[in-house]
């Protein structure tokens, strides 16, 4: 599986933005987790949200509870991140991945990573 993320940008407080990552590959998107992931400057890689392939089971972080919504489109094999209310804490290259396994509010392990897209979130 090949992941693709885009639609990071630069913005203001309060602002939305939608990620997106199209997945490839010869394995069935639809029976994957995906999860996205996010790193700011300095700090380590922070699990955001994750999406179940079976039940839409979802998962988001307390930071971004109420802000932020995953969706998947199975028929279009894109995960997307909404993301709305942005603050300048959101700053991070949001990377997504995936994983055949379901993890919940446990950090995933990822078997497939994107390759990062950069969201700057400006007070």
């Amino acid at each position: 599986v090949q992941l693709q993320a885009s639609g990071g940008g630069m913005v203001q407080a309060g602002a939305s933005l939608r990620l997106s990552c199209a997945a490839s590959g010869r394995r069935s998107f639809s029976t994957y987790a995906m999860y996205w992931f996010r790193e700011a400057p300095g700090k380590g890689r922070e699990y955001v949200s994750g999406i179940n392939w079976s039940n839409g089971a979802t998962y988001y972080h307390d930071s971004v509870k109420g802000r932020f919504t995953i969706s998947r489109d199975n028929a279009k094999n894109t995960v997307y991140l909404q993301m709305n209310g942005l603050k300048p804490e959101d700053t991070a290259v949001y990377y997504c991945a995936a994983n055949r396994v379901w993890y919940g509010s446990t950090t995933p392990r990822a078997e497939y990573w994107g390759q990062g897209t950069l969201v700057t979130v400006s007070s």
